[in-house]
C-alpha cells in the first residue's frame, strides 16, 4: 500500500517516486488505484481501458500594454482587448487545431485586469488550464498557446507577452488493457456484473500516472468508487438534474457503502493478481 501525499497538486507520487519507492522498497509487478466517483451510485465500480485521465497544464499569461486613461484609448495599448483576443482565438485549437478523434481542453479559468472604471491597465493576466490525452496534441496545444498569444500582441502593436508553462504538469493516466480486464473481470465475479461497468475517460487529471512513467514500465489501472446515494442517484436519472460534482460542497458521499464497496474491490483484485 502506497500512503501517498500531495495527490491534489498532482506532485506527491513524483515525490515519492524521487525519493527512491522503488528502490527501497520492493518494485511492484502491477499498481492498483480507485478514486471516489461523484456521478456513480454507492455499491457500483466504473472503469476505463487505455486513457482513463487526461495531461493537465497549467499556462500564465501575463499581456503587457500601456496604460492610461479611458477617455483616450489612442494613448494606450488596451491590454484587457488584447487579452479578450487571445481569451477568443484560443478557441480555435480545438476546434480547428485538433483532430476531431482526438479529446483536447483549453480554459480560461481566470482573467484578471486593472482596478478602476476610467483606468486602461498596463497589465492582464490571464490563467489557463490546458487537458489532453496523448503527448503529441498536448505539444500542439501548448506551442498554440504561445503562438495565438504571442501574435495577438504584435497584432496590436504591443509587446510580447510573458509565457509561463508550469514544468510540474499530471500526465494522462493510461489504464493497461490486459490488467484492467483482468482485475474487473475479477472485481465483476465478486460485485455482480452489473455492478461493474465500463465509461468513457473524462479529462481530470491524477498523479497516479506517475507511478507508470519510471523505466520499470509497471502496468498500472485506476477505477472510479461510486459514492452517491443510490436514491438520490436513481432520482438524478429521472428528473435529468445534474448531480454535485467532486470538490463541490453539495457533494456528500454515501460512505458506509463506498468503503465497503471499495474495500471488496480493491482486494478482490490484488488477490487475483497474488495468483501470479
Amino acid at each position: 500500500m502506497i500512503a501517498q501525499p500531495a495527490e491534489e497538486i498532482g506532485l506527491g507520487a513524483q515525490a515519492m517516486l524521487a525519493d527512491g519507492l522503488y528502490t527501497k522498497f520492493p518494485t511492484p509487478d502491477y499498481n492498483l488505484a480507485l478514486h471516489v466517483s461523484a456521478s456513480a451510485p454507492a455499491g457500483v465500480i466504473n472503469y476505463s481501458s487505455g486513457y482513463a485521465l487526461a495531461n493537465v497544464d497549467s499556462v500564465d499569461i501575463t499581456v503587457k500594454g500601456a496604460g492610461g486613461h479611458g477617455a483616450y484609448p489612442q494613448t494606450t495599448r488596451d491590454p484587457i482587448l488584447i487579452g479578450s483576443h487571445i481569451v477568443t482565438a484560443l478557441q480555435s485549437l480545438v476546434s480547428r487545431n485538433t483532430n476531431p478523434l482526438d479529446s483536447a481542453v483549453v480554459t480560461v479559468g481566470s482573467f484578471k485586469a486593472g482596478a478602476k472604471h476610467n483606468i486602461i491597465p498596463d497589465e492582464a493576466e490571464l490563467l489557463i488550464t490546458v487537458r489532453s490525452y496523448d503527448d503529441k496534441t498536448r505539444e500542439m496545444l501548448l506551442d498554440g498557446i504561445k503562438r495565438i498569444a504571442e501574435g495577438q500582441a504584435a497584432a496590436f502593436g504591443a509587446p510580447a507577452p510573458e509565457i509561463k508553462i508550469e514544468s510540474d504538469y499530471t500526465p494522462a493516466t493510461y489504464n493497461d488493457p490486459e490488467l484492467t480486464e483482468r482485475a474487473m473481470k475479477a472485481v465483476a465475479k465478486k460485485l455482480g456484473e452489473e455492478n461493474v461497468r465500463a465509461v468513457p475517460p473524462v479529462m481530470g487529471g491524477e498523479d497516479f500516472s506517475q507511478f507508470a512513467r519510471t523505466d520499470e514500465k509497471i502496468p498500472g489501472v485506476i477505477f472510479w468508487l461510486g459514492a452517491v446515494n443510490p436514491d438520490k442517484y436513481a432520482a438524478s436519472q429521472i428528473d435529468g438534474m445534474p448531480l454535485p460534482s467532486l470538490h463541490s460542497p453539495l457533494f456528500g458521499p454515501d460512505y458506509d457503502p463506498a468503503i465497503a464497496t471499495g474495500v471488496e474491490a480493491m482486494t478482490t483484485a490484488a488477490m487475483d493478481l497474488f495468483k501470479d
